[in-house]
């Protein structure tokens, strides 16, 4: 069975990692994850005190010097808030990876392809006073004639101005990213992003959406803030994370696939003593490689029962950007296991699972295989040692 090079760089690996620190905390949940797990941190991102998000105007417009976004009310669509904004539907629902009809967060924030005018734009006040004033300075003396002082003209409306403080970052969300990889790339709370963006209990976000990046205590370096502003019409480009000075080159890959190991897993003929059960019986197609591929991929037929290695607790079931569900069983010893790419999951957050006991059951199509990691606290191990 031939895959796609998709599961040699597995794109979940980041998010599952990721999940799989939150899964390991007892609750109440950490969603800094402070070093309760093994001796990982995100001590310095909870430390970077982020501000509040300003408050949008009348129509849930937030205006800064580059972009423009707006603000989601309770029950809007994305054509809802096109509507208050004075933009097509269709063009903002692209523009943000969603269609017209979706229903959106509370809060959530929707990118503006274009700018559109702020209140208190050509307003058309004329300072009255000042004008009288000059033209009474410039005027010949006279004989003084009886006078009636005048109450003073009102003052012009201010032009509307963007908020104070540095400019937010926007993010584009990618393929496979999530809003625990995306925190500790800007080493920003994820609470936060969430608060910022609108996002649900679960922190899902989607491919295509944008983000804004909580603004911390300090202000961004300048390098990181875009001084051009696009003409109307033409959308600004996301600037790239701080974490670059300068863009990455482009990844170059072999388009050649890997050489996929002829390994076929044969049930045992008398009870194994493994550590961790196989969760389906079938070929393994990438092995584990430490920083590239943090589990290996076992593929089957479509609809092969997945099954859980050993004896624990389910810590968190959730999906992907892409929708992919991802589930992670907590073990003894600290251990955890994670199984990705599968479909049909028949327990839940919180049930107890014996060794052995159906979990899933792989995707239909060509993308049936699970991924499936072990996990030492923090650290991913290969899983092989544990299964053999």
């Amino acid at each position: 069975m031939i895959l796609s090079h998709r599961i040699s760089r597995f794109p979940l690996i980041g998010g599952v990692a990721a999940l799989t620190f939150l899964a390991a905390c007892e609750q109440p949940l950490d969603y800094d994850l402070r070093g309760n797990i093994g001796a990982f941190s995100t001590a310095d991102a909870a430390r970077n005190i982020t501000t509040a998000r300003p408050k949008p105007d009348s129509r849930g417009i937030i205006s800064y010097p580059n972009y423009q976004v707006a603000v989601a009310r309770r029950g809007d669509t994305a054509a809802d808030v096109a509507t208050r904004v004075g933009l097509p539907a269709g063009e903002l629902a692209r523009y943000n990876g969603v269609l017209p009809d979706d229903r959106l967060n509370e809060g959530e924030i929707m990118a503006l392809p274009r700018r559109v005018a702020e209140p208190g734009q050509d307003s058309g006040a004329v300072d009255i006073e000042a004008l009288a004033g000059s033209a009474i300075d410039a005027a010949p003396d006279t004989t003084p004639v009886q006078t009636t002082t005048l109450a003073p003209a009102p003052k012009p409306k201010p032009v509307a101005k963007p908020p104070a403080g540095p400019e937010p970052l926007r993010h584009k969300v990618k393929r496979g990213e999530t809003a625990y990889t995306i925190s500790r790339l800007y080493q920003v709370p994820v609470k936060k992003l969430g608060e910022w963006n609108g996002l649900g209990t679960d922190f899902a976000i989607r491919e295509g959406q944008y983000l804004l990046i909580p603004v911390t205590g300090v202000a961004a370096p300048l390098s990181a803030i875009p001084t051009v502003v696009s003409a109307p019409g033409v959308g600004t480009p996301t600037p790239p994370p701080p974490s670059a000075a300068t863009a990455l080159p482009d990844e170059k890959i072999d388009p050649t696939p890997p050489e996929v190991p002829d390994v076929t897993i044969a049930k045992p003929s008398k009870p194994s003593t493994a550590q961790m059960a196989f969760p389906v019986q079938g070929k393994i197609a990438s092995t584990y490689k430490k920083g590239s591929n943090e589990g290996i991929a076992i593929a089957a037929a479509p609809g092969t029962p997945v099954k859980a290695a050993d004896a624990g607790t389910v810590a968190a079931i959730t999906k992907d950007a892409d929708g992919v569900p991802i589930v992670v069983i907590r073990h003894k010893g600290n251990l955890l296991t994670v199984y990705a790419n599968v479909d049909k999951i028949t327990v839940k957050k919180g049930d107890k699972v014996t060794r052995g006991q159906q979990i899933a059951q792989l995707r239909s199509g060509d993308k049936a295989y699970v991924h499936f990691e072990v996990r030492d606290g923090f650290d991913s191990v290969d899983p092989l040692p544990y299964l053999e």
